[in-house]
Formats: C-alpha cells, structure tokens, sequence
C-alpha cells in the first residue's frame, strides 16, 4: 500500500486492522495494530509525506511461532532517535516488538505482533486466500472508519467501565476478607495467648510435682537405707542362733526340731539377701554409690565367681560353666561393682536353670568389652523382658525365687560403670544377658 494523502491514513487502519483478522489476531490485537499503523503513518506522512506499507508473514523459526509483520519504508530519511524518542514509544506498548532501521537511503519501521498458536497456519493457499478477499473489498471512507473507531471506543469504555465494577466489587470483596482476617487473627492472638498462660501453669505444676517426686523419691532412699540398716542385725542374730543351734557341741535336736530351725535359718538367709538388695538399690539411687575406678583383670573376676557360685548350682544337672577371657584382659573398671553385676546375673541363672548350663564368657571390642552371661532356663516371653528390670518386678511363677531387685541393681551398676546391660531371651530357650563396657572408663 502506499501512504501518500490523509485519506491514506485511514485506509492504511482499516487494512491492518482487516490484515489481523485474517491471520487469527484477537479484537484487543486488530485494535492495537489498527491504531499503531495510523500513529506511525500519520507521523511519517508529515514528516517525509508518506511511506509504503508491506504486510509480511515470515516463516516460523525454532522458537518463535507465526507471526504478522508490518515494514513502513518512509519516503526519506527520518533520524532513528527522532521516532524511538517521539513516535515509538507510545507505538511500542501496542506491539510485540518495534525496530528503526535507517542504514539505508530510507527509514524503515518495522512492527510485529505474534499469532495466537490455535490461528489456521499462514501456508501459501492461505495467504492466497487472504490476498483475494482482501484485493475484494474497497476500503471504507474515513467517515466509515471514524465511526467503526468511535465504536471500538465505546466498546473499550464500556469494557474500561465493567473492569472497573468488578474491580469495585473484588476491593469490597477484599476489605471484608481482611476485616474477617484481622477478626481471626485477634481471636487467635487471645486463644494462643490464653494457651501460653495455660502452658506456663503447667509447667509450674510440673516443676511442683517434679520436686514433690524427687522429695519423694529420695525419701523412699532414706527410708530403704534406714529400714535396711535396722533389719540387717536382727537378721544377722537370727542366722547366729539357728547355727549354734545345729552346731554339733549343742545339745542335739529331734528330727521335727532340726527341720524347724533349718527353716528359720533358710527364711533369715532370705530376708537377709533382700535387706541387702534394698540397702544397695538405695544406695545407687540416693547417688552415694561412687566408682572406685582402676586397673581390673578380667581372669581374676572370672575365677573368683567361678569359686563362689559353683557352690550354688545345687542341681546336677546344671553346669556353671566360666570360660577364660582371651587376653590380655585389663578393663579400667570398679572390681567391686563389676563383680557384683556378674555374680547378680550368674546368680540368677543358676537360680532359674533347671538342667543344661550357666555358661560366662567375654568377647574383646575395638574399645571395649562385651561380658555375656547365658543360660538353658525356661527363658522370658518378649512382652516383660524389660519389665524384669523394675523393682520388685518377678515373672509370674517365680515369686518365691527371689526379690525382683538384682537385675534392675545390675542394670543400674552397668551404666553407673559408662556400660550397659541388655538381654535376648526366647522361651524354652533360655536368656542371654550381655553386659558391654569401654576398656578404659571413668
């Protein structure tokens, strides 16, 4: 097309506005076209006194779909900052993309805008197509055109105006959701509050319960301790009597009287042994119970358990069974307390053991011990094999074997010694106690 009087102008709007249509352009982007071809075009018409105009759709490229392009070659030369610093700028919001180029005799501007992807794709029958229907129709009159444009005016305002309503709307929509906001946010603010107020009373009624329980418990210690201090000499002086009784220079007892005393002497041994568990659980709780830490010898441990408790299996089917720690066998340790922690363990297992064996071995670590006692008893269901260390915890058929106090007084010498005691057992299968300590503690 050629921009040559003021009636061109007007042409030049209504075929690029029939130009966009054509090729898939939405109303909103014939709009832009339309409006962006008569600025420029009025502009070089008085600048230059017109220009050509060529409507182009270049091939797609890779990463750029279809799109419609529009070159203005003015007439003459038009210094490039002059258009992007007067013209292009208001032109460019109105288009993808806007380009002076003015190398050459001419200045050319160059605009495009992209086509929608689901547009009918511009091959060559159909740019053919759109030639024919285009050469067809005889542009408008500039009356015509005025009058299309006050109605696409119109049409915007009207479409301004709606926008506007419900924009109106959603701010009212907005200022109450945040009215609710700001309600829920103070409700919220008091209940947390409120819980923080709750939280605080809870932790100092825990704090009170917490002191009311350490109170208690170490009461319970004095008690134990005091209770078993009292006990152990009237016990010890019950054992004395029942052995001068049976000594062989007293005068000798009948049958009936031999077996009585030897039930006293065996019902003070007992009540003995419990004053002395519950005189050392209340020494290990109250914390007076310290390591005496040094250089102990596993062979020497082993032999002297060996020699007492051997005495204990009163069964013969049972073997005690205390094999020799492979050497060297040094562990800094307290010998006391280790002691007492192996012999609780053998103690048991030859007290519950029927037939087979209570067999003691240790294993070497990279930094430390593993101290395993085993044996072929009944063996402990898996539902209360942490319950046998609670105090005063006993297996059901068992309560008159023993005091329910020497696994939980091991388990609590094992980590008072930087170890700790855990058990396997299956029934039927006997259980297997493994105490593990670091070669050097303290």
């Amino acid at each position: 097309m050629a921009l040559r009087v003021e009636h061109d102008i007007f042409v030049v709007r209504q075929r690029g506005r029939e130009v966009a249509l054509a090729v898939g352009l939405e109303n909103q982007d014939q709009i832009r076209i339309a409006t962006a071809l008569s600025e420029v075009a009025r502009y070089l018409l008085g600048r230059v006194g017109g220009a050509d105009v060529t409507f182009l759709a270049p091939p797609a490229t890779a990463g750029c779909g279809p799109v419609l392009r529009i070159d203005l070659t003015a007439l003459g030369a038009v210094p490039a900052d002059e258009l992007r610093h007067g013209q292009s700028v208001p032109v460019g919001r109105l288009v993808d993309s806007l380009d002076v180029d003015d190398r050459g005799a001419a200045t050319v501007v160059r605009m495009s805008r992209r086509i929608p992807p689901g547009a009918e794709p511009l091959d060559n029958d159909r740019l053919r197509r759109i030639r024919a229907d285009l050469a067809a129709n005889s542009p408008g009159t500039p009356l015509d055109e005025l009058a299309l444009q006050n109605q696409q005016l119109i049409t915007a305002l009207d479409e301004v105006r709606t926008q506007r309503d419900e924009l109106a709307v959603l701010n009212d929509e907005l200022a109450e959701t945040n009215r609710g906001v700001m309600a829920l946010y103070g409700q919220l603010s008091e209940e947390l509050e409120e819980t923080n107020r709750g939280v605080v009373a809870l932790y100092a009624e825990l704090d009170e319960k917490s002191a009311q329980l350490r109170a208690a418990s170490e009461a319970k210690s004095r008690f134990l301790a005091n209770v078993s201090h009292e006990l152990r000499a009237p016990v010890t002086a019950i054992l004395g009597l029942a052995r001068l009784i049976t000594d062989s220079g007293s005068d000798p007892l009948t049958e009936e009287q031999s077996r009585q005393v030897e039930l006293i002497r065996t019902s003070a041994a007992d009540l003995l042994s419990l004053v002395n568990d519950l005189l050392d659980l209340a020494k290990a709780e109250s914390g007076r119970l310290e390591p005496s830490w040094d250089e102990v010898d596993l062979r020497v441990v082993f032999g002297q358990l060996r020699g007492t408790l051997r005495a204990l299996a009163t069964s013969a089917k049972v073997e005690l069974v205390v094999e020799e720690p492979p050497q060297p066998a040094t562990i800094r340790s307290d010998e006391v307390l280790l002691s007492q922690v192996l012999r609780n363990l053998l103690h048991n297992g030859l007290k519950f053991t029927e037939s087979g064996e209570v067999r003691m071995r240790a294993e070497r670590l990279a930094d430390g011990w593993r101290l395993i006692v085993s044996d072929t008893g009944p063996g402990i269901p898996h539902e209360l094999q942490n319950r046998i260390f609670e105090e005063f915890y006993q297996l059901p058929g068992t309560r008159s074997r023993g005091t329910g106090l020497g696994l939980s007084y091991a388990r609590r010498l094992a980590t008072l010694l930087g170890g700790s005691l855990e058990l396997t057992s299956e029934p039927g299968r006997g259980s297997t106690f493994v105490v593990t300590l670091p070669t050097h503690g303290g």
